[in-house]
């Protein structure tokens, strides 16, 4: 499937599938968008000296680099994974351009090794973050009970992916997910609200990122 490198309102560019429609990250703003989503919402309520991280949809490495940013900052450990079914290739990540982004370039190094990492293996990044990039599609991908207290569920939406929004998905999150851990989203569908509730999330409407009035914050409580 094709896939095209545009800018975003904020200056950031993302990956365009002309073909679905569909975005990496929002056009408003790419940096924005994940600093408000996984960051802001995620990030910073979970509040831990240990963050153990899943998210769905590596893609471009942006919510990554800004969570190994964060993770200096704090000083704290991160265990990272990233799944991801169809990674980019090196000439997209040339493109993106995320090195020159102001906040990410005194990181460039460091978001260059999180491209470079291997698949399907551990590495270490820096002393406090490890990552674990895995190759495989959500609907295989089986993670270990309570092994996660953070999700970045960052899948395409739920027009363009419905098969990634379902009850039996997000009953394998709730499973990752360990006491009081948190789930965080980009998307606010009323549908998606009503499956988290239904599983047993403790879910709140919060402010979307710009662009969006609301986005979904999960706890398993």
């Amino acid at each position: 499937m094709k896939r095209e490198i545009i800018s975003t309102k904020d200056g950031s560019k993302t990956i365009h599938l002309p073909e679905l429609n569909e975005s990496y990250h929002s056009l408003h703003g790419a940096l924005q968008e994940a600093k408000h989503v996984f960051i802001r919402w995620g990030w910073k309520e979970l509040k831990t000296d240990h963050y153990q991280i899943l998210e769905i949809g590596f893609g471009s490495g942006l919510n990554a680099i800004l969570t190994l940013i964060e993770s200096e900052k704090d000083k704290v450990k991160v265990d990272y994974t990233g799944l991801e079914a169809f990674p980019i290739s090196t000439e997209e990540v040339l493109a993106l351009d995320y090195n020159n982004v102001e906040e990410i370039k005194p990181y460039s190094h460091l978001f260059d090794a999180l491209h470079e990492a291997k698949w399907n293996e551990q590495t270490e990044i820096t002393s406090r973050f490890m990552l674990t990039k895995i190759h495989q599609e959500l609907k295989d991908f089986v993670p270990q009970t309570a092994s996660f207290n953070l999700i970045y569920f960052d899948a395409f939406g739920p027009r363009v992916q419905p098969e990634m929004w379902t009850i039996d998905v997000f009953e394998k999150m709730h499973a990752a997910l360990n006491e009081n851990g948190i789930l965080v989203t980009y998307c606010a569908k009323g549908e998606v609200r009503r499956t988290l509730l239904k599983l047993g999330f403790d879910v709140s409407k919060v402010p979307g990122p710009p662009g969006k009035r609301e986005m979904l914050f999960a706890k398993k409580t």
